[in-house]
């Protein structure tokens, strides 16, 4: 679904004049500084940045009890971790098709938005999620754009029973990515096509009556090909990515806890070489914890791990495959991340984190990664981040 930005602003807010009841908007500014000494993950030199700029607007119109029209318009400057410029996130007409005292059916239809991870469908917005970067090993950067929705069609079905509250989701789409995309995934100086043939997600989540935890258990197929330009040495190839996950998440009054744990299978053929083949079993996850100090204070904590093939923790043989030419800590990343938030007002939230790394598994590029830029194991990140919404 190719639409420009004028367009969507323009659909999201059609109606105002006629039907102001029947549509709903807000939107965001959020700035920042942000520093990754010694990685690649924000710039290439290292210092001291301001590309941890977020705007954006999104709205929600009626057009009926059971049909609504929701979407949402965002530009996102964060350096190396995303390309820089304005994107529609998300655009989807919203069927309520069914809907009685226990079960509830919505039929989603257009640019859809994932709901299938535990953040995945609030971490496009600064104030919904926990921390301004989030757990790499799920909520990988580089993927931001393909992991927050797709074009297709979604469908919800949620059922309120003795044993307590089950939602399942599934999802079907694509998403166009872009030159810019493409070079983040899989080297600075590729300039073929990269397209996303498919991706399909299915969850399952279960909250036990008069419980404050919930859990979920989510499958995904993708499926990725990639065309070579003309002068490139390299060869057309195909990625495929499964991930199976399963999660965790606990809300009190005061506390919040929460784990996601992945396998994640992808399947490399060609690229490199027309007989290039490789399999590679990684798995990773994050345990988090936030703690509300007072209704305007809360502190928070995760620990991340990753590694890309479980069998090679510790990067070893991805080192010995390519002659040393790729340090052993690309094989893997682990992270301890640690910050807070103010409500300085209603509206107006300030942010501030560190982080701990080990590793660069999770430095874009992914393919072909940046071993200049990305010369030492230890690395850490600092951000502070003001948040405004209207």
């Amino acid at each position: 679904m190719n639409i420009n930005a004028a367009m969507a602003l323009t659909i999201l807010c059609s109606g105002a004049v006629l039907a102001e009841s029947e549509l709903s908007w807000q939107g965001f500014v959020a700035q920042g500084l942000i520093q990754a000494p010694d990685s690649g993950f924000v710039n290439d030199d290292g210092e001291l940045s301001a590309e941890l700029t977020e705007i954006g607007v999104n709205g929600r119109y009626s057009l009926s009890p059971s049909w609504h029209l929701a979407g949402q318009l965002v530009y996102l400057d964060g350096g190396n971790r995303y390309p820089t410029g304005a994107r529609l996130d998300y655009l989807f007409l919203d069927w309520a098709f069914y809907n009685n005292s226990d079960w509830q059916a919505n039929l989603y239809l257009g640019r859809v938005k994932n709901q299938h991870w535990l953040y995945s469908s609030t971490r496009d917005v600064p104030f919904t999620r926990p921390s301004i970067v989030l757990p790499q090993s799920v909520y990988f950067d580089g993927f931001r754009d393909v992991a927050v929705g797709s074009d297709g069609v979604a469908l919800q079905l949620r059922r309120s029973a003795a044993i307590g509250d089950l939602t399942f989701n599934w999802s079907l789409g694509t998403v166009p990515i872009s030159s810019a995309q493409s070079r983040l995934l899989l080297g600075h100086d590729v300039s073929g096509d990269t397209e996303l043939q498919r991706d399909h997600k299915a969850s399952l989540y279960w909250q036990p009556t008069f419980s404050a935890f919930h859990v979920g258990l989510i499958v995904q197929d993708a499926v990725f090909e990639y065309q070579p330009g003309d002068a490139e040495p390299l060869s057309a190839a195909n990625f495929r990515v499964q991930r199976v996950m399963l999660n965790l998440r606990y809300q009190g009054e005061r506390w919040e806890l929460a784990t996601e744990l992945q396998q994640e299978r992808v399947l490399t053929q060609g690229f490199f070489s027309p007989q290039f083949n490789r399999q590679q079993l990684g798995q990773g996850g994050y345990v988090l914890a936030q703690y509300r100090l007072t209704p305007d204070w809360r502190l928070f904590s995760w620990l991340d791990y990753t590694v890309l093939e479980k069998d090679d923790r510790w990067g070893r043989q991805l080192s010995a495959q390519t002659g040393g030419m790729l340090p052993a800590y690309f094989g893997y990343q682990h992270t301890l991340a640690s910050g807070f938030s103010v409500d300085l007002t209603t509206q107006l939230r300030l942010q501030a984190e560190l982080h701990w790394n080990r590793g660069a598994a999770r430095l874009t590029p992914v393919i072909q990664p940046d071993v200049l830029t990305n010369n030492r194991e230890y690395w850490q990140l600092y951000a502070l981040q003001l948040m405004y919404r209207f």
